[in-house]
């Protein structure tokens, strides 16, 4: 008799869930948060506002995969890339995989309180964005406009934990980085393509047709652009231009990834972004720690 496959233990399943395995997702949250807080702070932000916003990062990414695949679970199972997600398998129930991101949604939560009011306050916008991108390719051509908010919202939550409040600056980096986010999240999209068209979900890969990587190119340009004038209004000098020549690089690298628009070209520039906002991350702190 052939031996079966042993069954995965209910923990084995929830990190799945969670995607603990490809950490490239809250890398690409905890960037851009990280910079804001250096850039709110004047510099190191103290250790608590680090490890609340870094954690929160975490548990917050891992809900909204939770919520994700509630949402998408009729969707996924047309999907190769996607069709043995727990949910979408039923490995895992859809009201049990919605509790368990309750939970991390609440110790996020729990987090966030230990801060201010200010950051208290915006963290329940934060939650509703979070929570309305699943269902948003259902009604917007573009979903990931969409996504781009959700997951730039650090950005105005990490100035109102240093400041008390949410400046001009804080968000016109947040636009910024939504740019950002639509290059990185076009490109995943660009994967899905033909398995996205004959199901008929809404992605900005489709609604852009043949410009879409001449527009990815551009939101890439887009994004330095507003971070580099940010920069410069901040008095940032050598090492963050350093930073930002950096990222540049890697995104013209990625032209050469996505341009024939194969599927394992455009997952690898996808999956590669992270390096892109840790670029710019470390120039901003080499930049604050050489004043």
């Amino acid at each position: 008799m052939q031996a079966t496959a042993p069954r995965p233990s209910r923990l084995g399943l929830y990190l799945d869930l969670i995607r603990w395995d490809r950490p490239a997702g809250w890398l690409l949250l905890l960037w851009p948060t990280l910079s804001a807080l250096w850039l709110a702070a004047g510099g190191f932000p103290g250790w608590h506002l680090l490890a609340v916003f870094t954690m929160g990062t975490i548990l917050m990414r891992s809900a909204g995969c939770c919520v994700n695949d509630v949402a998408d679970r009729d969707f996924d199972r047309h999907v190769k890339r996607t069709a043995q997600r727990p949910v979408t398998r039923g490995a895992v129930s859809p009201r049990e995989a919605l509790g368990v991101g309750a939970l991390l949604a609440l110790a996020a939560f729990a987090l966030v309180l230990t801060t201010n009011a200010a950051t208290i306050a915006w963290s329940f916008a934060a939650l509703a964005i979070a929570l309305a991108y699943p269902y948003a390719k259902r009604l917007v051509s573009m979903p990931q406009a969409v996504l781009g908010v959700a997951f730039s919202f650090g950005i105005p939550m990490a100035y109102a934990a240093v400041r008390g409040e949410v400046p001009a600056e804080a968000w016109v980096l947040l636009l910024g980085n939504l740019f950002w986010v639509l290059a990185y999240d076009t490109e995943y999209a660009m994967v899905d393509r033909d398995d996205d068209q004959h199901i008929g979900i809404r992605t900005s890969a489709l609604t852009l047709g043949r410009f879409d990587v001449v527009a990815v190119m551009a939101f890439y340009a887009l994004f330095l652009g507003v971070w580099a004038a940010l920069g410069m209004q901040a008095g940032l000098g050598v090492p963050y231009a350093l930073g930002l020549a950096a990222a540049a690089a890697q995104a013209v690298g990625h032209y050469g990834l996505i341009r024939t628009r194969s599927r394992e070209g455009c997952f690898r520039a996808f999956r590669l972004n992270h390096w892109v906002g840790f670029a710019l991350f470390a120039g901003i702190v080499a930049d604050f720690l050489l004043r």
